[in-house]
């Protein structure tokens, strides 16, 4: 294994680390809800409050993934399942959704908290996937979750596109035969699309595929809850 992790950019700190930028971040999402409850264009929204508040690009990215209309959000807390709805169920997780996210959490990377509850982070697959050290510290946090809801089984679903996501999907596989997990491994050309029409619950903190499936789980909260993890978090509401 390569020695890398996706712990946080330079420059993060002077971004995220003082009460004086999480303070202008919380009034530049206040804004952009706003505005986006108004249907102005994600866009054009970030770029109007961004220029506003004089954020820099990493800033508006952590704005956009947290930002949502006052209706995404009521629909979003709607569609939530509670941990105890998924004992004996059949739960299909957003593969890379979730690894990224959760090595970003481990890897002490800034951690952001929606006006959803959802967390995301501001990493990316960039159409290649590469494991990280704390790869293997997800999958055990994955399978914890997995025993302690009492889940039927567990399908975890990538992006087939992305490369290394076959070498993944055999990782998550071997990991399962070994502690005898009734997981499943998939690759899906669009997997967003397949997670949204799918009438299983999903585990994912996409903003499109909160909007568009059935019902959802928040794994992230869960785990930070249950697993008592460590996370540079910021609240953005």
């Amino acid at each position: 294994m390569n020695n890398r992790n996706r712990g946080k950019n330079t420059g993060d700190d002077g971004l995220f680390g003082s009460q004086k930028q999480v303070d202008k971040l919380k009034m530049a999402a206040q804004d952009m809800q706003y505005l986006l409850s108004r249907d102005y264009p994600e866009k054009a929204s970030s770029e109007l409050v961004g220029n506003r508040y004089r954020l820099k690009t990493r800033q508006i990215q952590a704005l956009r993934g947290a930002a949502a209309s006052a209706q995404q959000i009521g629909n979003r807390k709607l569609k939530q399942a509670e941990v105890s709805e998924l004992k004996d169920k059949v739960v299909y997780l957003d593969g890379f959704n979730v690894l990224i996210l959760l090595e970003s959490l481990l890897s002490g990377a800034y951690i952001f908290e929606g006006a959803d509850g959802c967390f995301r982070d501001l990493s990316g697959v960039h159409g290649t996937y590469k494991r990280v050290n704390q790869t293997q510290r997800v999958i055990e946090l994955v399978a914890l979750f997995f025993q302690k809801a009492e889940i039927r089984k567990l399908v975890w679903i990538f992006d087939q596109p992305v490369s290394n996501s076959g070498r993944i999907k055999q990782m998550v596989l071997d990991y399962a035969e070994e502690n005898q997990l009734n997981w499943e491994a998939e690759l899906a050309y669009n997997p967003d699309k397949f997670l949204a029409e799918s009438s299983e619950i999903a585990v994912s903190s996409d903003a499109w595929i909160l909007d568009h499936c059935q019902q959802w789980f928040n794994l992230i909260e869960y785990l930070i809850t249950e697993e008592k993890l460590d996370v540079h978090l910021i609240k953005m509401v």
